[in-house]
């Protein structure tokens, strides 16, 4: 996502924080300046080349679209395409049959991107959609977009089917931002930047709606911006101003936090060989950074199957 500002109040203490570690060495996957400050994305498809939004170079020309790039190993970003006039692309996803899928902000959507002929079509749109940030895909193909207000510290919550019908799951949330479905695709976590709370909520498995909305965890300071889970049910968090990735438990717990070179992520993917590499996109410095991880993220694990 893109904050439009500084958050600076403190909003209570974090609930569920328990002793934690910081093991984890990052690395520059893309250097400075590649990607503008719109860098966000990320995803990484099943050969194992990583994606992300307005690169640098691409998006100098202000009548073009958004773009998005491909990068096939370290310092390697290409065009990949540039979408149509009047759409910007956030957040990226790919589906169990490798179609990528992209929130279009500006144009109100969900895009839907043949990775082969580089097709793009609308596959969900709504007047009624502030702006479409992130989105997760669960194994059924049902898709799940966190749509923030930023100027109102609102957000509200879509589901949007194989078919492209778009449900509202819940109006007048926090700013919804980060959302992600869990490992065993039972739950679904939705994160509120401004109030820096995590939701976590039951899926039901036949027709994909959520209920059983409880708070995971809320933290004291700095925005919350894209997460994803590992095979664990852990929850991978950028957390924008603070510089670090923070992994929080199924159960809300913080058991590590991954210090970052820069203080603005926006969102982070699992890939590699072995689903063990996790990327992280920086807005200030328009980069991508890396580091390793013990467990495998879900969506790899989808890929696999």
């Amino acid at each position: 996502m893109r904050f439009p500002f500084l958050v600076a109040s403190v909003l209570g203490g974090i609930s569920g924080l328990v002793a934690f570690h910081c093991s984890a060495q990052t690395a520059d996957y893309v250097g400075d300046g590649v990607f503008t400050q719109g860098i966000e994305g990320p995803a990484v498809d099943a050969q194992g080349n990583l994606y992300a939004v307005s690169l640098a170079q691409a998006t100098a020309d202000e009548t073009r679209g958004g773009t998005i790039a491909i990068i096939d190993q370290q310092d390697n970003a290409q065009l990949f395409l540039t979408l149509p006039k009047g759409s910007t692309g956030n957040g990226i996803r790919f589906d169990r049959q490798g179609v990528m899928y992209v929130a279009d902000y500006t144009g109100h959507n969900v895009l839907k991107v043949d990775p082969r002929t580089k097709a793009i079509s609308v596959h969900a749109h709504s007047d009624k959609m502030n702006q479409p940030n992130d989105i997760a895909i669960a194994a059924s193909g049902v898709i799940y977009a966190s749509d923030p207000n930023w100027a109102a510290s609102t957000g509200n919550l879509w589901m949007i089917a194989t078919d492209g019908t778009v449900t509202l799951l819940e109006a007048d949330m926090g700013t919804t931002n980060g959302v992600e479905v869990s490992a065993d695709e039972k739950h679904l976590y939705v994160n509120e930047s401004v109030q820096r709370r995590v939701w976590k909520y039951d899926i039901d498995a036949r027709s994909g709606a959520v209920s059983n909305k409880r708070l995971l965890i809320q933290f004291p300071d700095h925005g919350l911006d894209g997460m994803r889970s590992d095979l664990a049910g852990n929850l991978y968090i950028a957390r924008y101003g603070a510089g670090e990735v923070t992994v929080v438990s199924p159960h809300g717990t913080v058991i590590e936090r991954i210090t970052l070179k820069g203080q603005k992520p926006t969102n982070v993917a699992f890939g590699g060989a072995d689903g063990k590499t996790v990327y992280v996109t920086l807005q200030e410095r328009g980069a991508i950074e890396t580091f390793r991880t013990e467990r495998a993220g879900r969506e790899w694990r989808l890929w696999q199957q």
